[in-house]
């Protein structure tokens, strides 16, 4: 579907694009199949590089160009959340997170050109622009897994095509609603409520990101001789030490979103059996990894009182926040439905962790190691219960507090303002369409208002 376009002021009567004006040069299908290849072939060169300075600096007998290709588009199906099943191994589904941020960038600033690129003007169909990126998209990485095949590892056709199109879609789409508005712009579109539980939510997650990315720096500093003492062990060299920094930069998200887990209560596993929760851990054998370090040392080990109610309190606290954000984005003249809003920031808070604690998590083979990561769904349901309850006694509180102040005061009750509106006929550059409100009496009192019909002293 192709978006009228802006009117153009060159003088030629030409757009941007080099097309004429009112339309683009190419159809929208054509622009996201480009976009969505150039996105895709900037991250393979991209991952080819550094596979190539691997291959370079290490031993390499017996393994040719054609085998350093095949492994760059492992990797980048690797990137795309992508599992894959090992010869003799078994499926490894732990994949690093950090990596999805290469191909969500580069698919953000794709989704940026495809909207401008087709003269894409209304937000309804900037979903068409981002569809007509990932369609493309998922299709190159179908093709990457069956050119990945190989007789040591065999990527996953399904989940390829399905993530590929999954990720364009969402930062394709994010992308180009960008290129049309602001952020702020874009929150002022949704009603009030589903506003203030927007923003309560990202909120919530906020706290959860930033308490979870301390607990796991603080675990790492208090660890560091055992992370020297595997890094010297391992003995990497120049070029093998980047690159073992770089996959443990990688897998930093992994790492906070555990330690959210942690937070929570349920903790997460590494390997069948174990379990790592503040009330106590049980480990075992460990591969040899750096940042692994961080998990606490020995077989069975427990933090202090303290410290363990201290990092059980992080979910109220944030939920406590998130709240606070619900009730302040929308006030509720309804002083008993404020605690439900709350509530819905808690679930939907829990939903997010819940889907993100199940791809931080997966298989390392098919031993002892097959379960890794936390629970994703227990993860979700202890999100909702501990955050959804302190979110709504929290909003409840500071709602009645405010309409309490207010009505003492005389004021009238705080209504929130309606959702603004993006159509065609938009002053604003964005569509702020235009209201007529029909008077269903109108009739009623124009017929009051007409003279009475002439009576017989109206007659000459």
């Amino acid at each position: 579907m192709t978006a009228s376009a802006p009117p153009t002021d060159r003088a030629d009567g030409r757009d941007g694009a080099g097309g004429p004006a009112g339309r683009p040069s190419r159809p929208l299908v054509i622009i996201g199949a480009i976009a969505a290849c150039a996105a895709a072939g900037s991250g393979l060169v991209f991952i080819t590089l550094l596979v190539l300075a691997g291959w370079i600096a290490a031993p390499h007998a017996g393994v040719g160009l054609p085998g350093v290709l095949r492994t760059a588009a492992d990797l980048w199906l690797v990137g795309h959340h992508v599992g894959f099943a090992l010869h003799g191994t078994g499926r490894i589904g732990l994949l690093p997170l950090g990596l999805v941020l290469l191909p969500g960038a580069l698919l953000w600033t794709a989704g940026r050109w495809v909207v401008r690129r087709g003269q894409v003007t209304r937000l309804a169909d900037v979903g068409y622009a981002a569809l007509a990126l990932a369609v493309p998209y998922g299709l190159v990485a179908g093709a990457l897994a069956l050119a990945g095949q190989s007789a040591l590892a065999a990527p996953s056709l399904l989940q390829a095509v399905l993530s590929g199109f999954l990720i364009a879609l969402v930062a394709g789409g994010l992308g180009g609603a960008r290129a049309l508005a602001p952020w702020r712009r874009l929150i002022e579109l949704l009603p009030p409520r589903a506003r203030a539980v927007f923003v309560g939510t990202v909120g919530t997650l906020s706290v959860l990101t930033g308490a979870g990315a301390i607990l796991a720096g603080a675990s790492l500093a208090t660890h560091m001789a055992d992370f020297r003492s595997v890094d010297v062990a391992l003995a990497p060299g120049l070029v093998g030490g980047g690159l073992l920094l770089l996959a443990q930069l990688a897998y930093i998200p992994n790492a906070i979103v555990w330690s959210i887990c942690y937070t929570l209560g349920p903790g997460f596993a590494f390997g069948t059996g174990t379990v790592v929760a503040p009330t106590g851990s049980a480990l075992g054998p460990l591969p040899m990894l750096p940042m692994l370090a961080a998990l606490p040392s020995g077989a069975h080990s427990s933090a202090t009182g303290w410290v363990s109610l201290l990092m059980l309190s992080v979910p109220y606290l944030a939920g406590a926040f998130g709240g606070l954000l619900t009730a302040r984005a929308a006030p509720i003249p309804a002083v008993e439905l404020a605690p439900l809003w709350g509530f819905a920031c808690g679930v939907a808070t829990g939903c997010a962790l819940g889907v993100l604690a199940a791809f931080a998590g997966g298989p390392l083979g098919s031993g002892r190691l097959t379960a890794v990561g936390p629970s994703g769904w227990q993860a979700g349901v202890v999100c909702v219960l501990e955050v959804g309850v302190a979110a709504a006694v929290t909003t409840g509180l500071v709602n009645w507090v405010r309409i309490r102040r207010l009505v003492a005061a005389g004021a009238d009750l705080p209504v929130p303002a309606p959702a603004a509106v993006m159509g065609d006929d938009a002053d604003d550059g964005l569509g702020a369409s235009h209201h007529i409100y029909v008077d269903p009496w109108g009739d009623e009192d124009a017929a009051d208002a007409r003279p009475d019909p002439p009576g017989p002293s109206s007659l000459p």
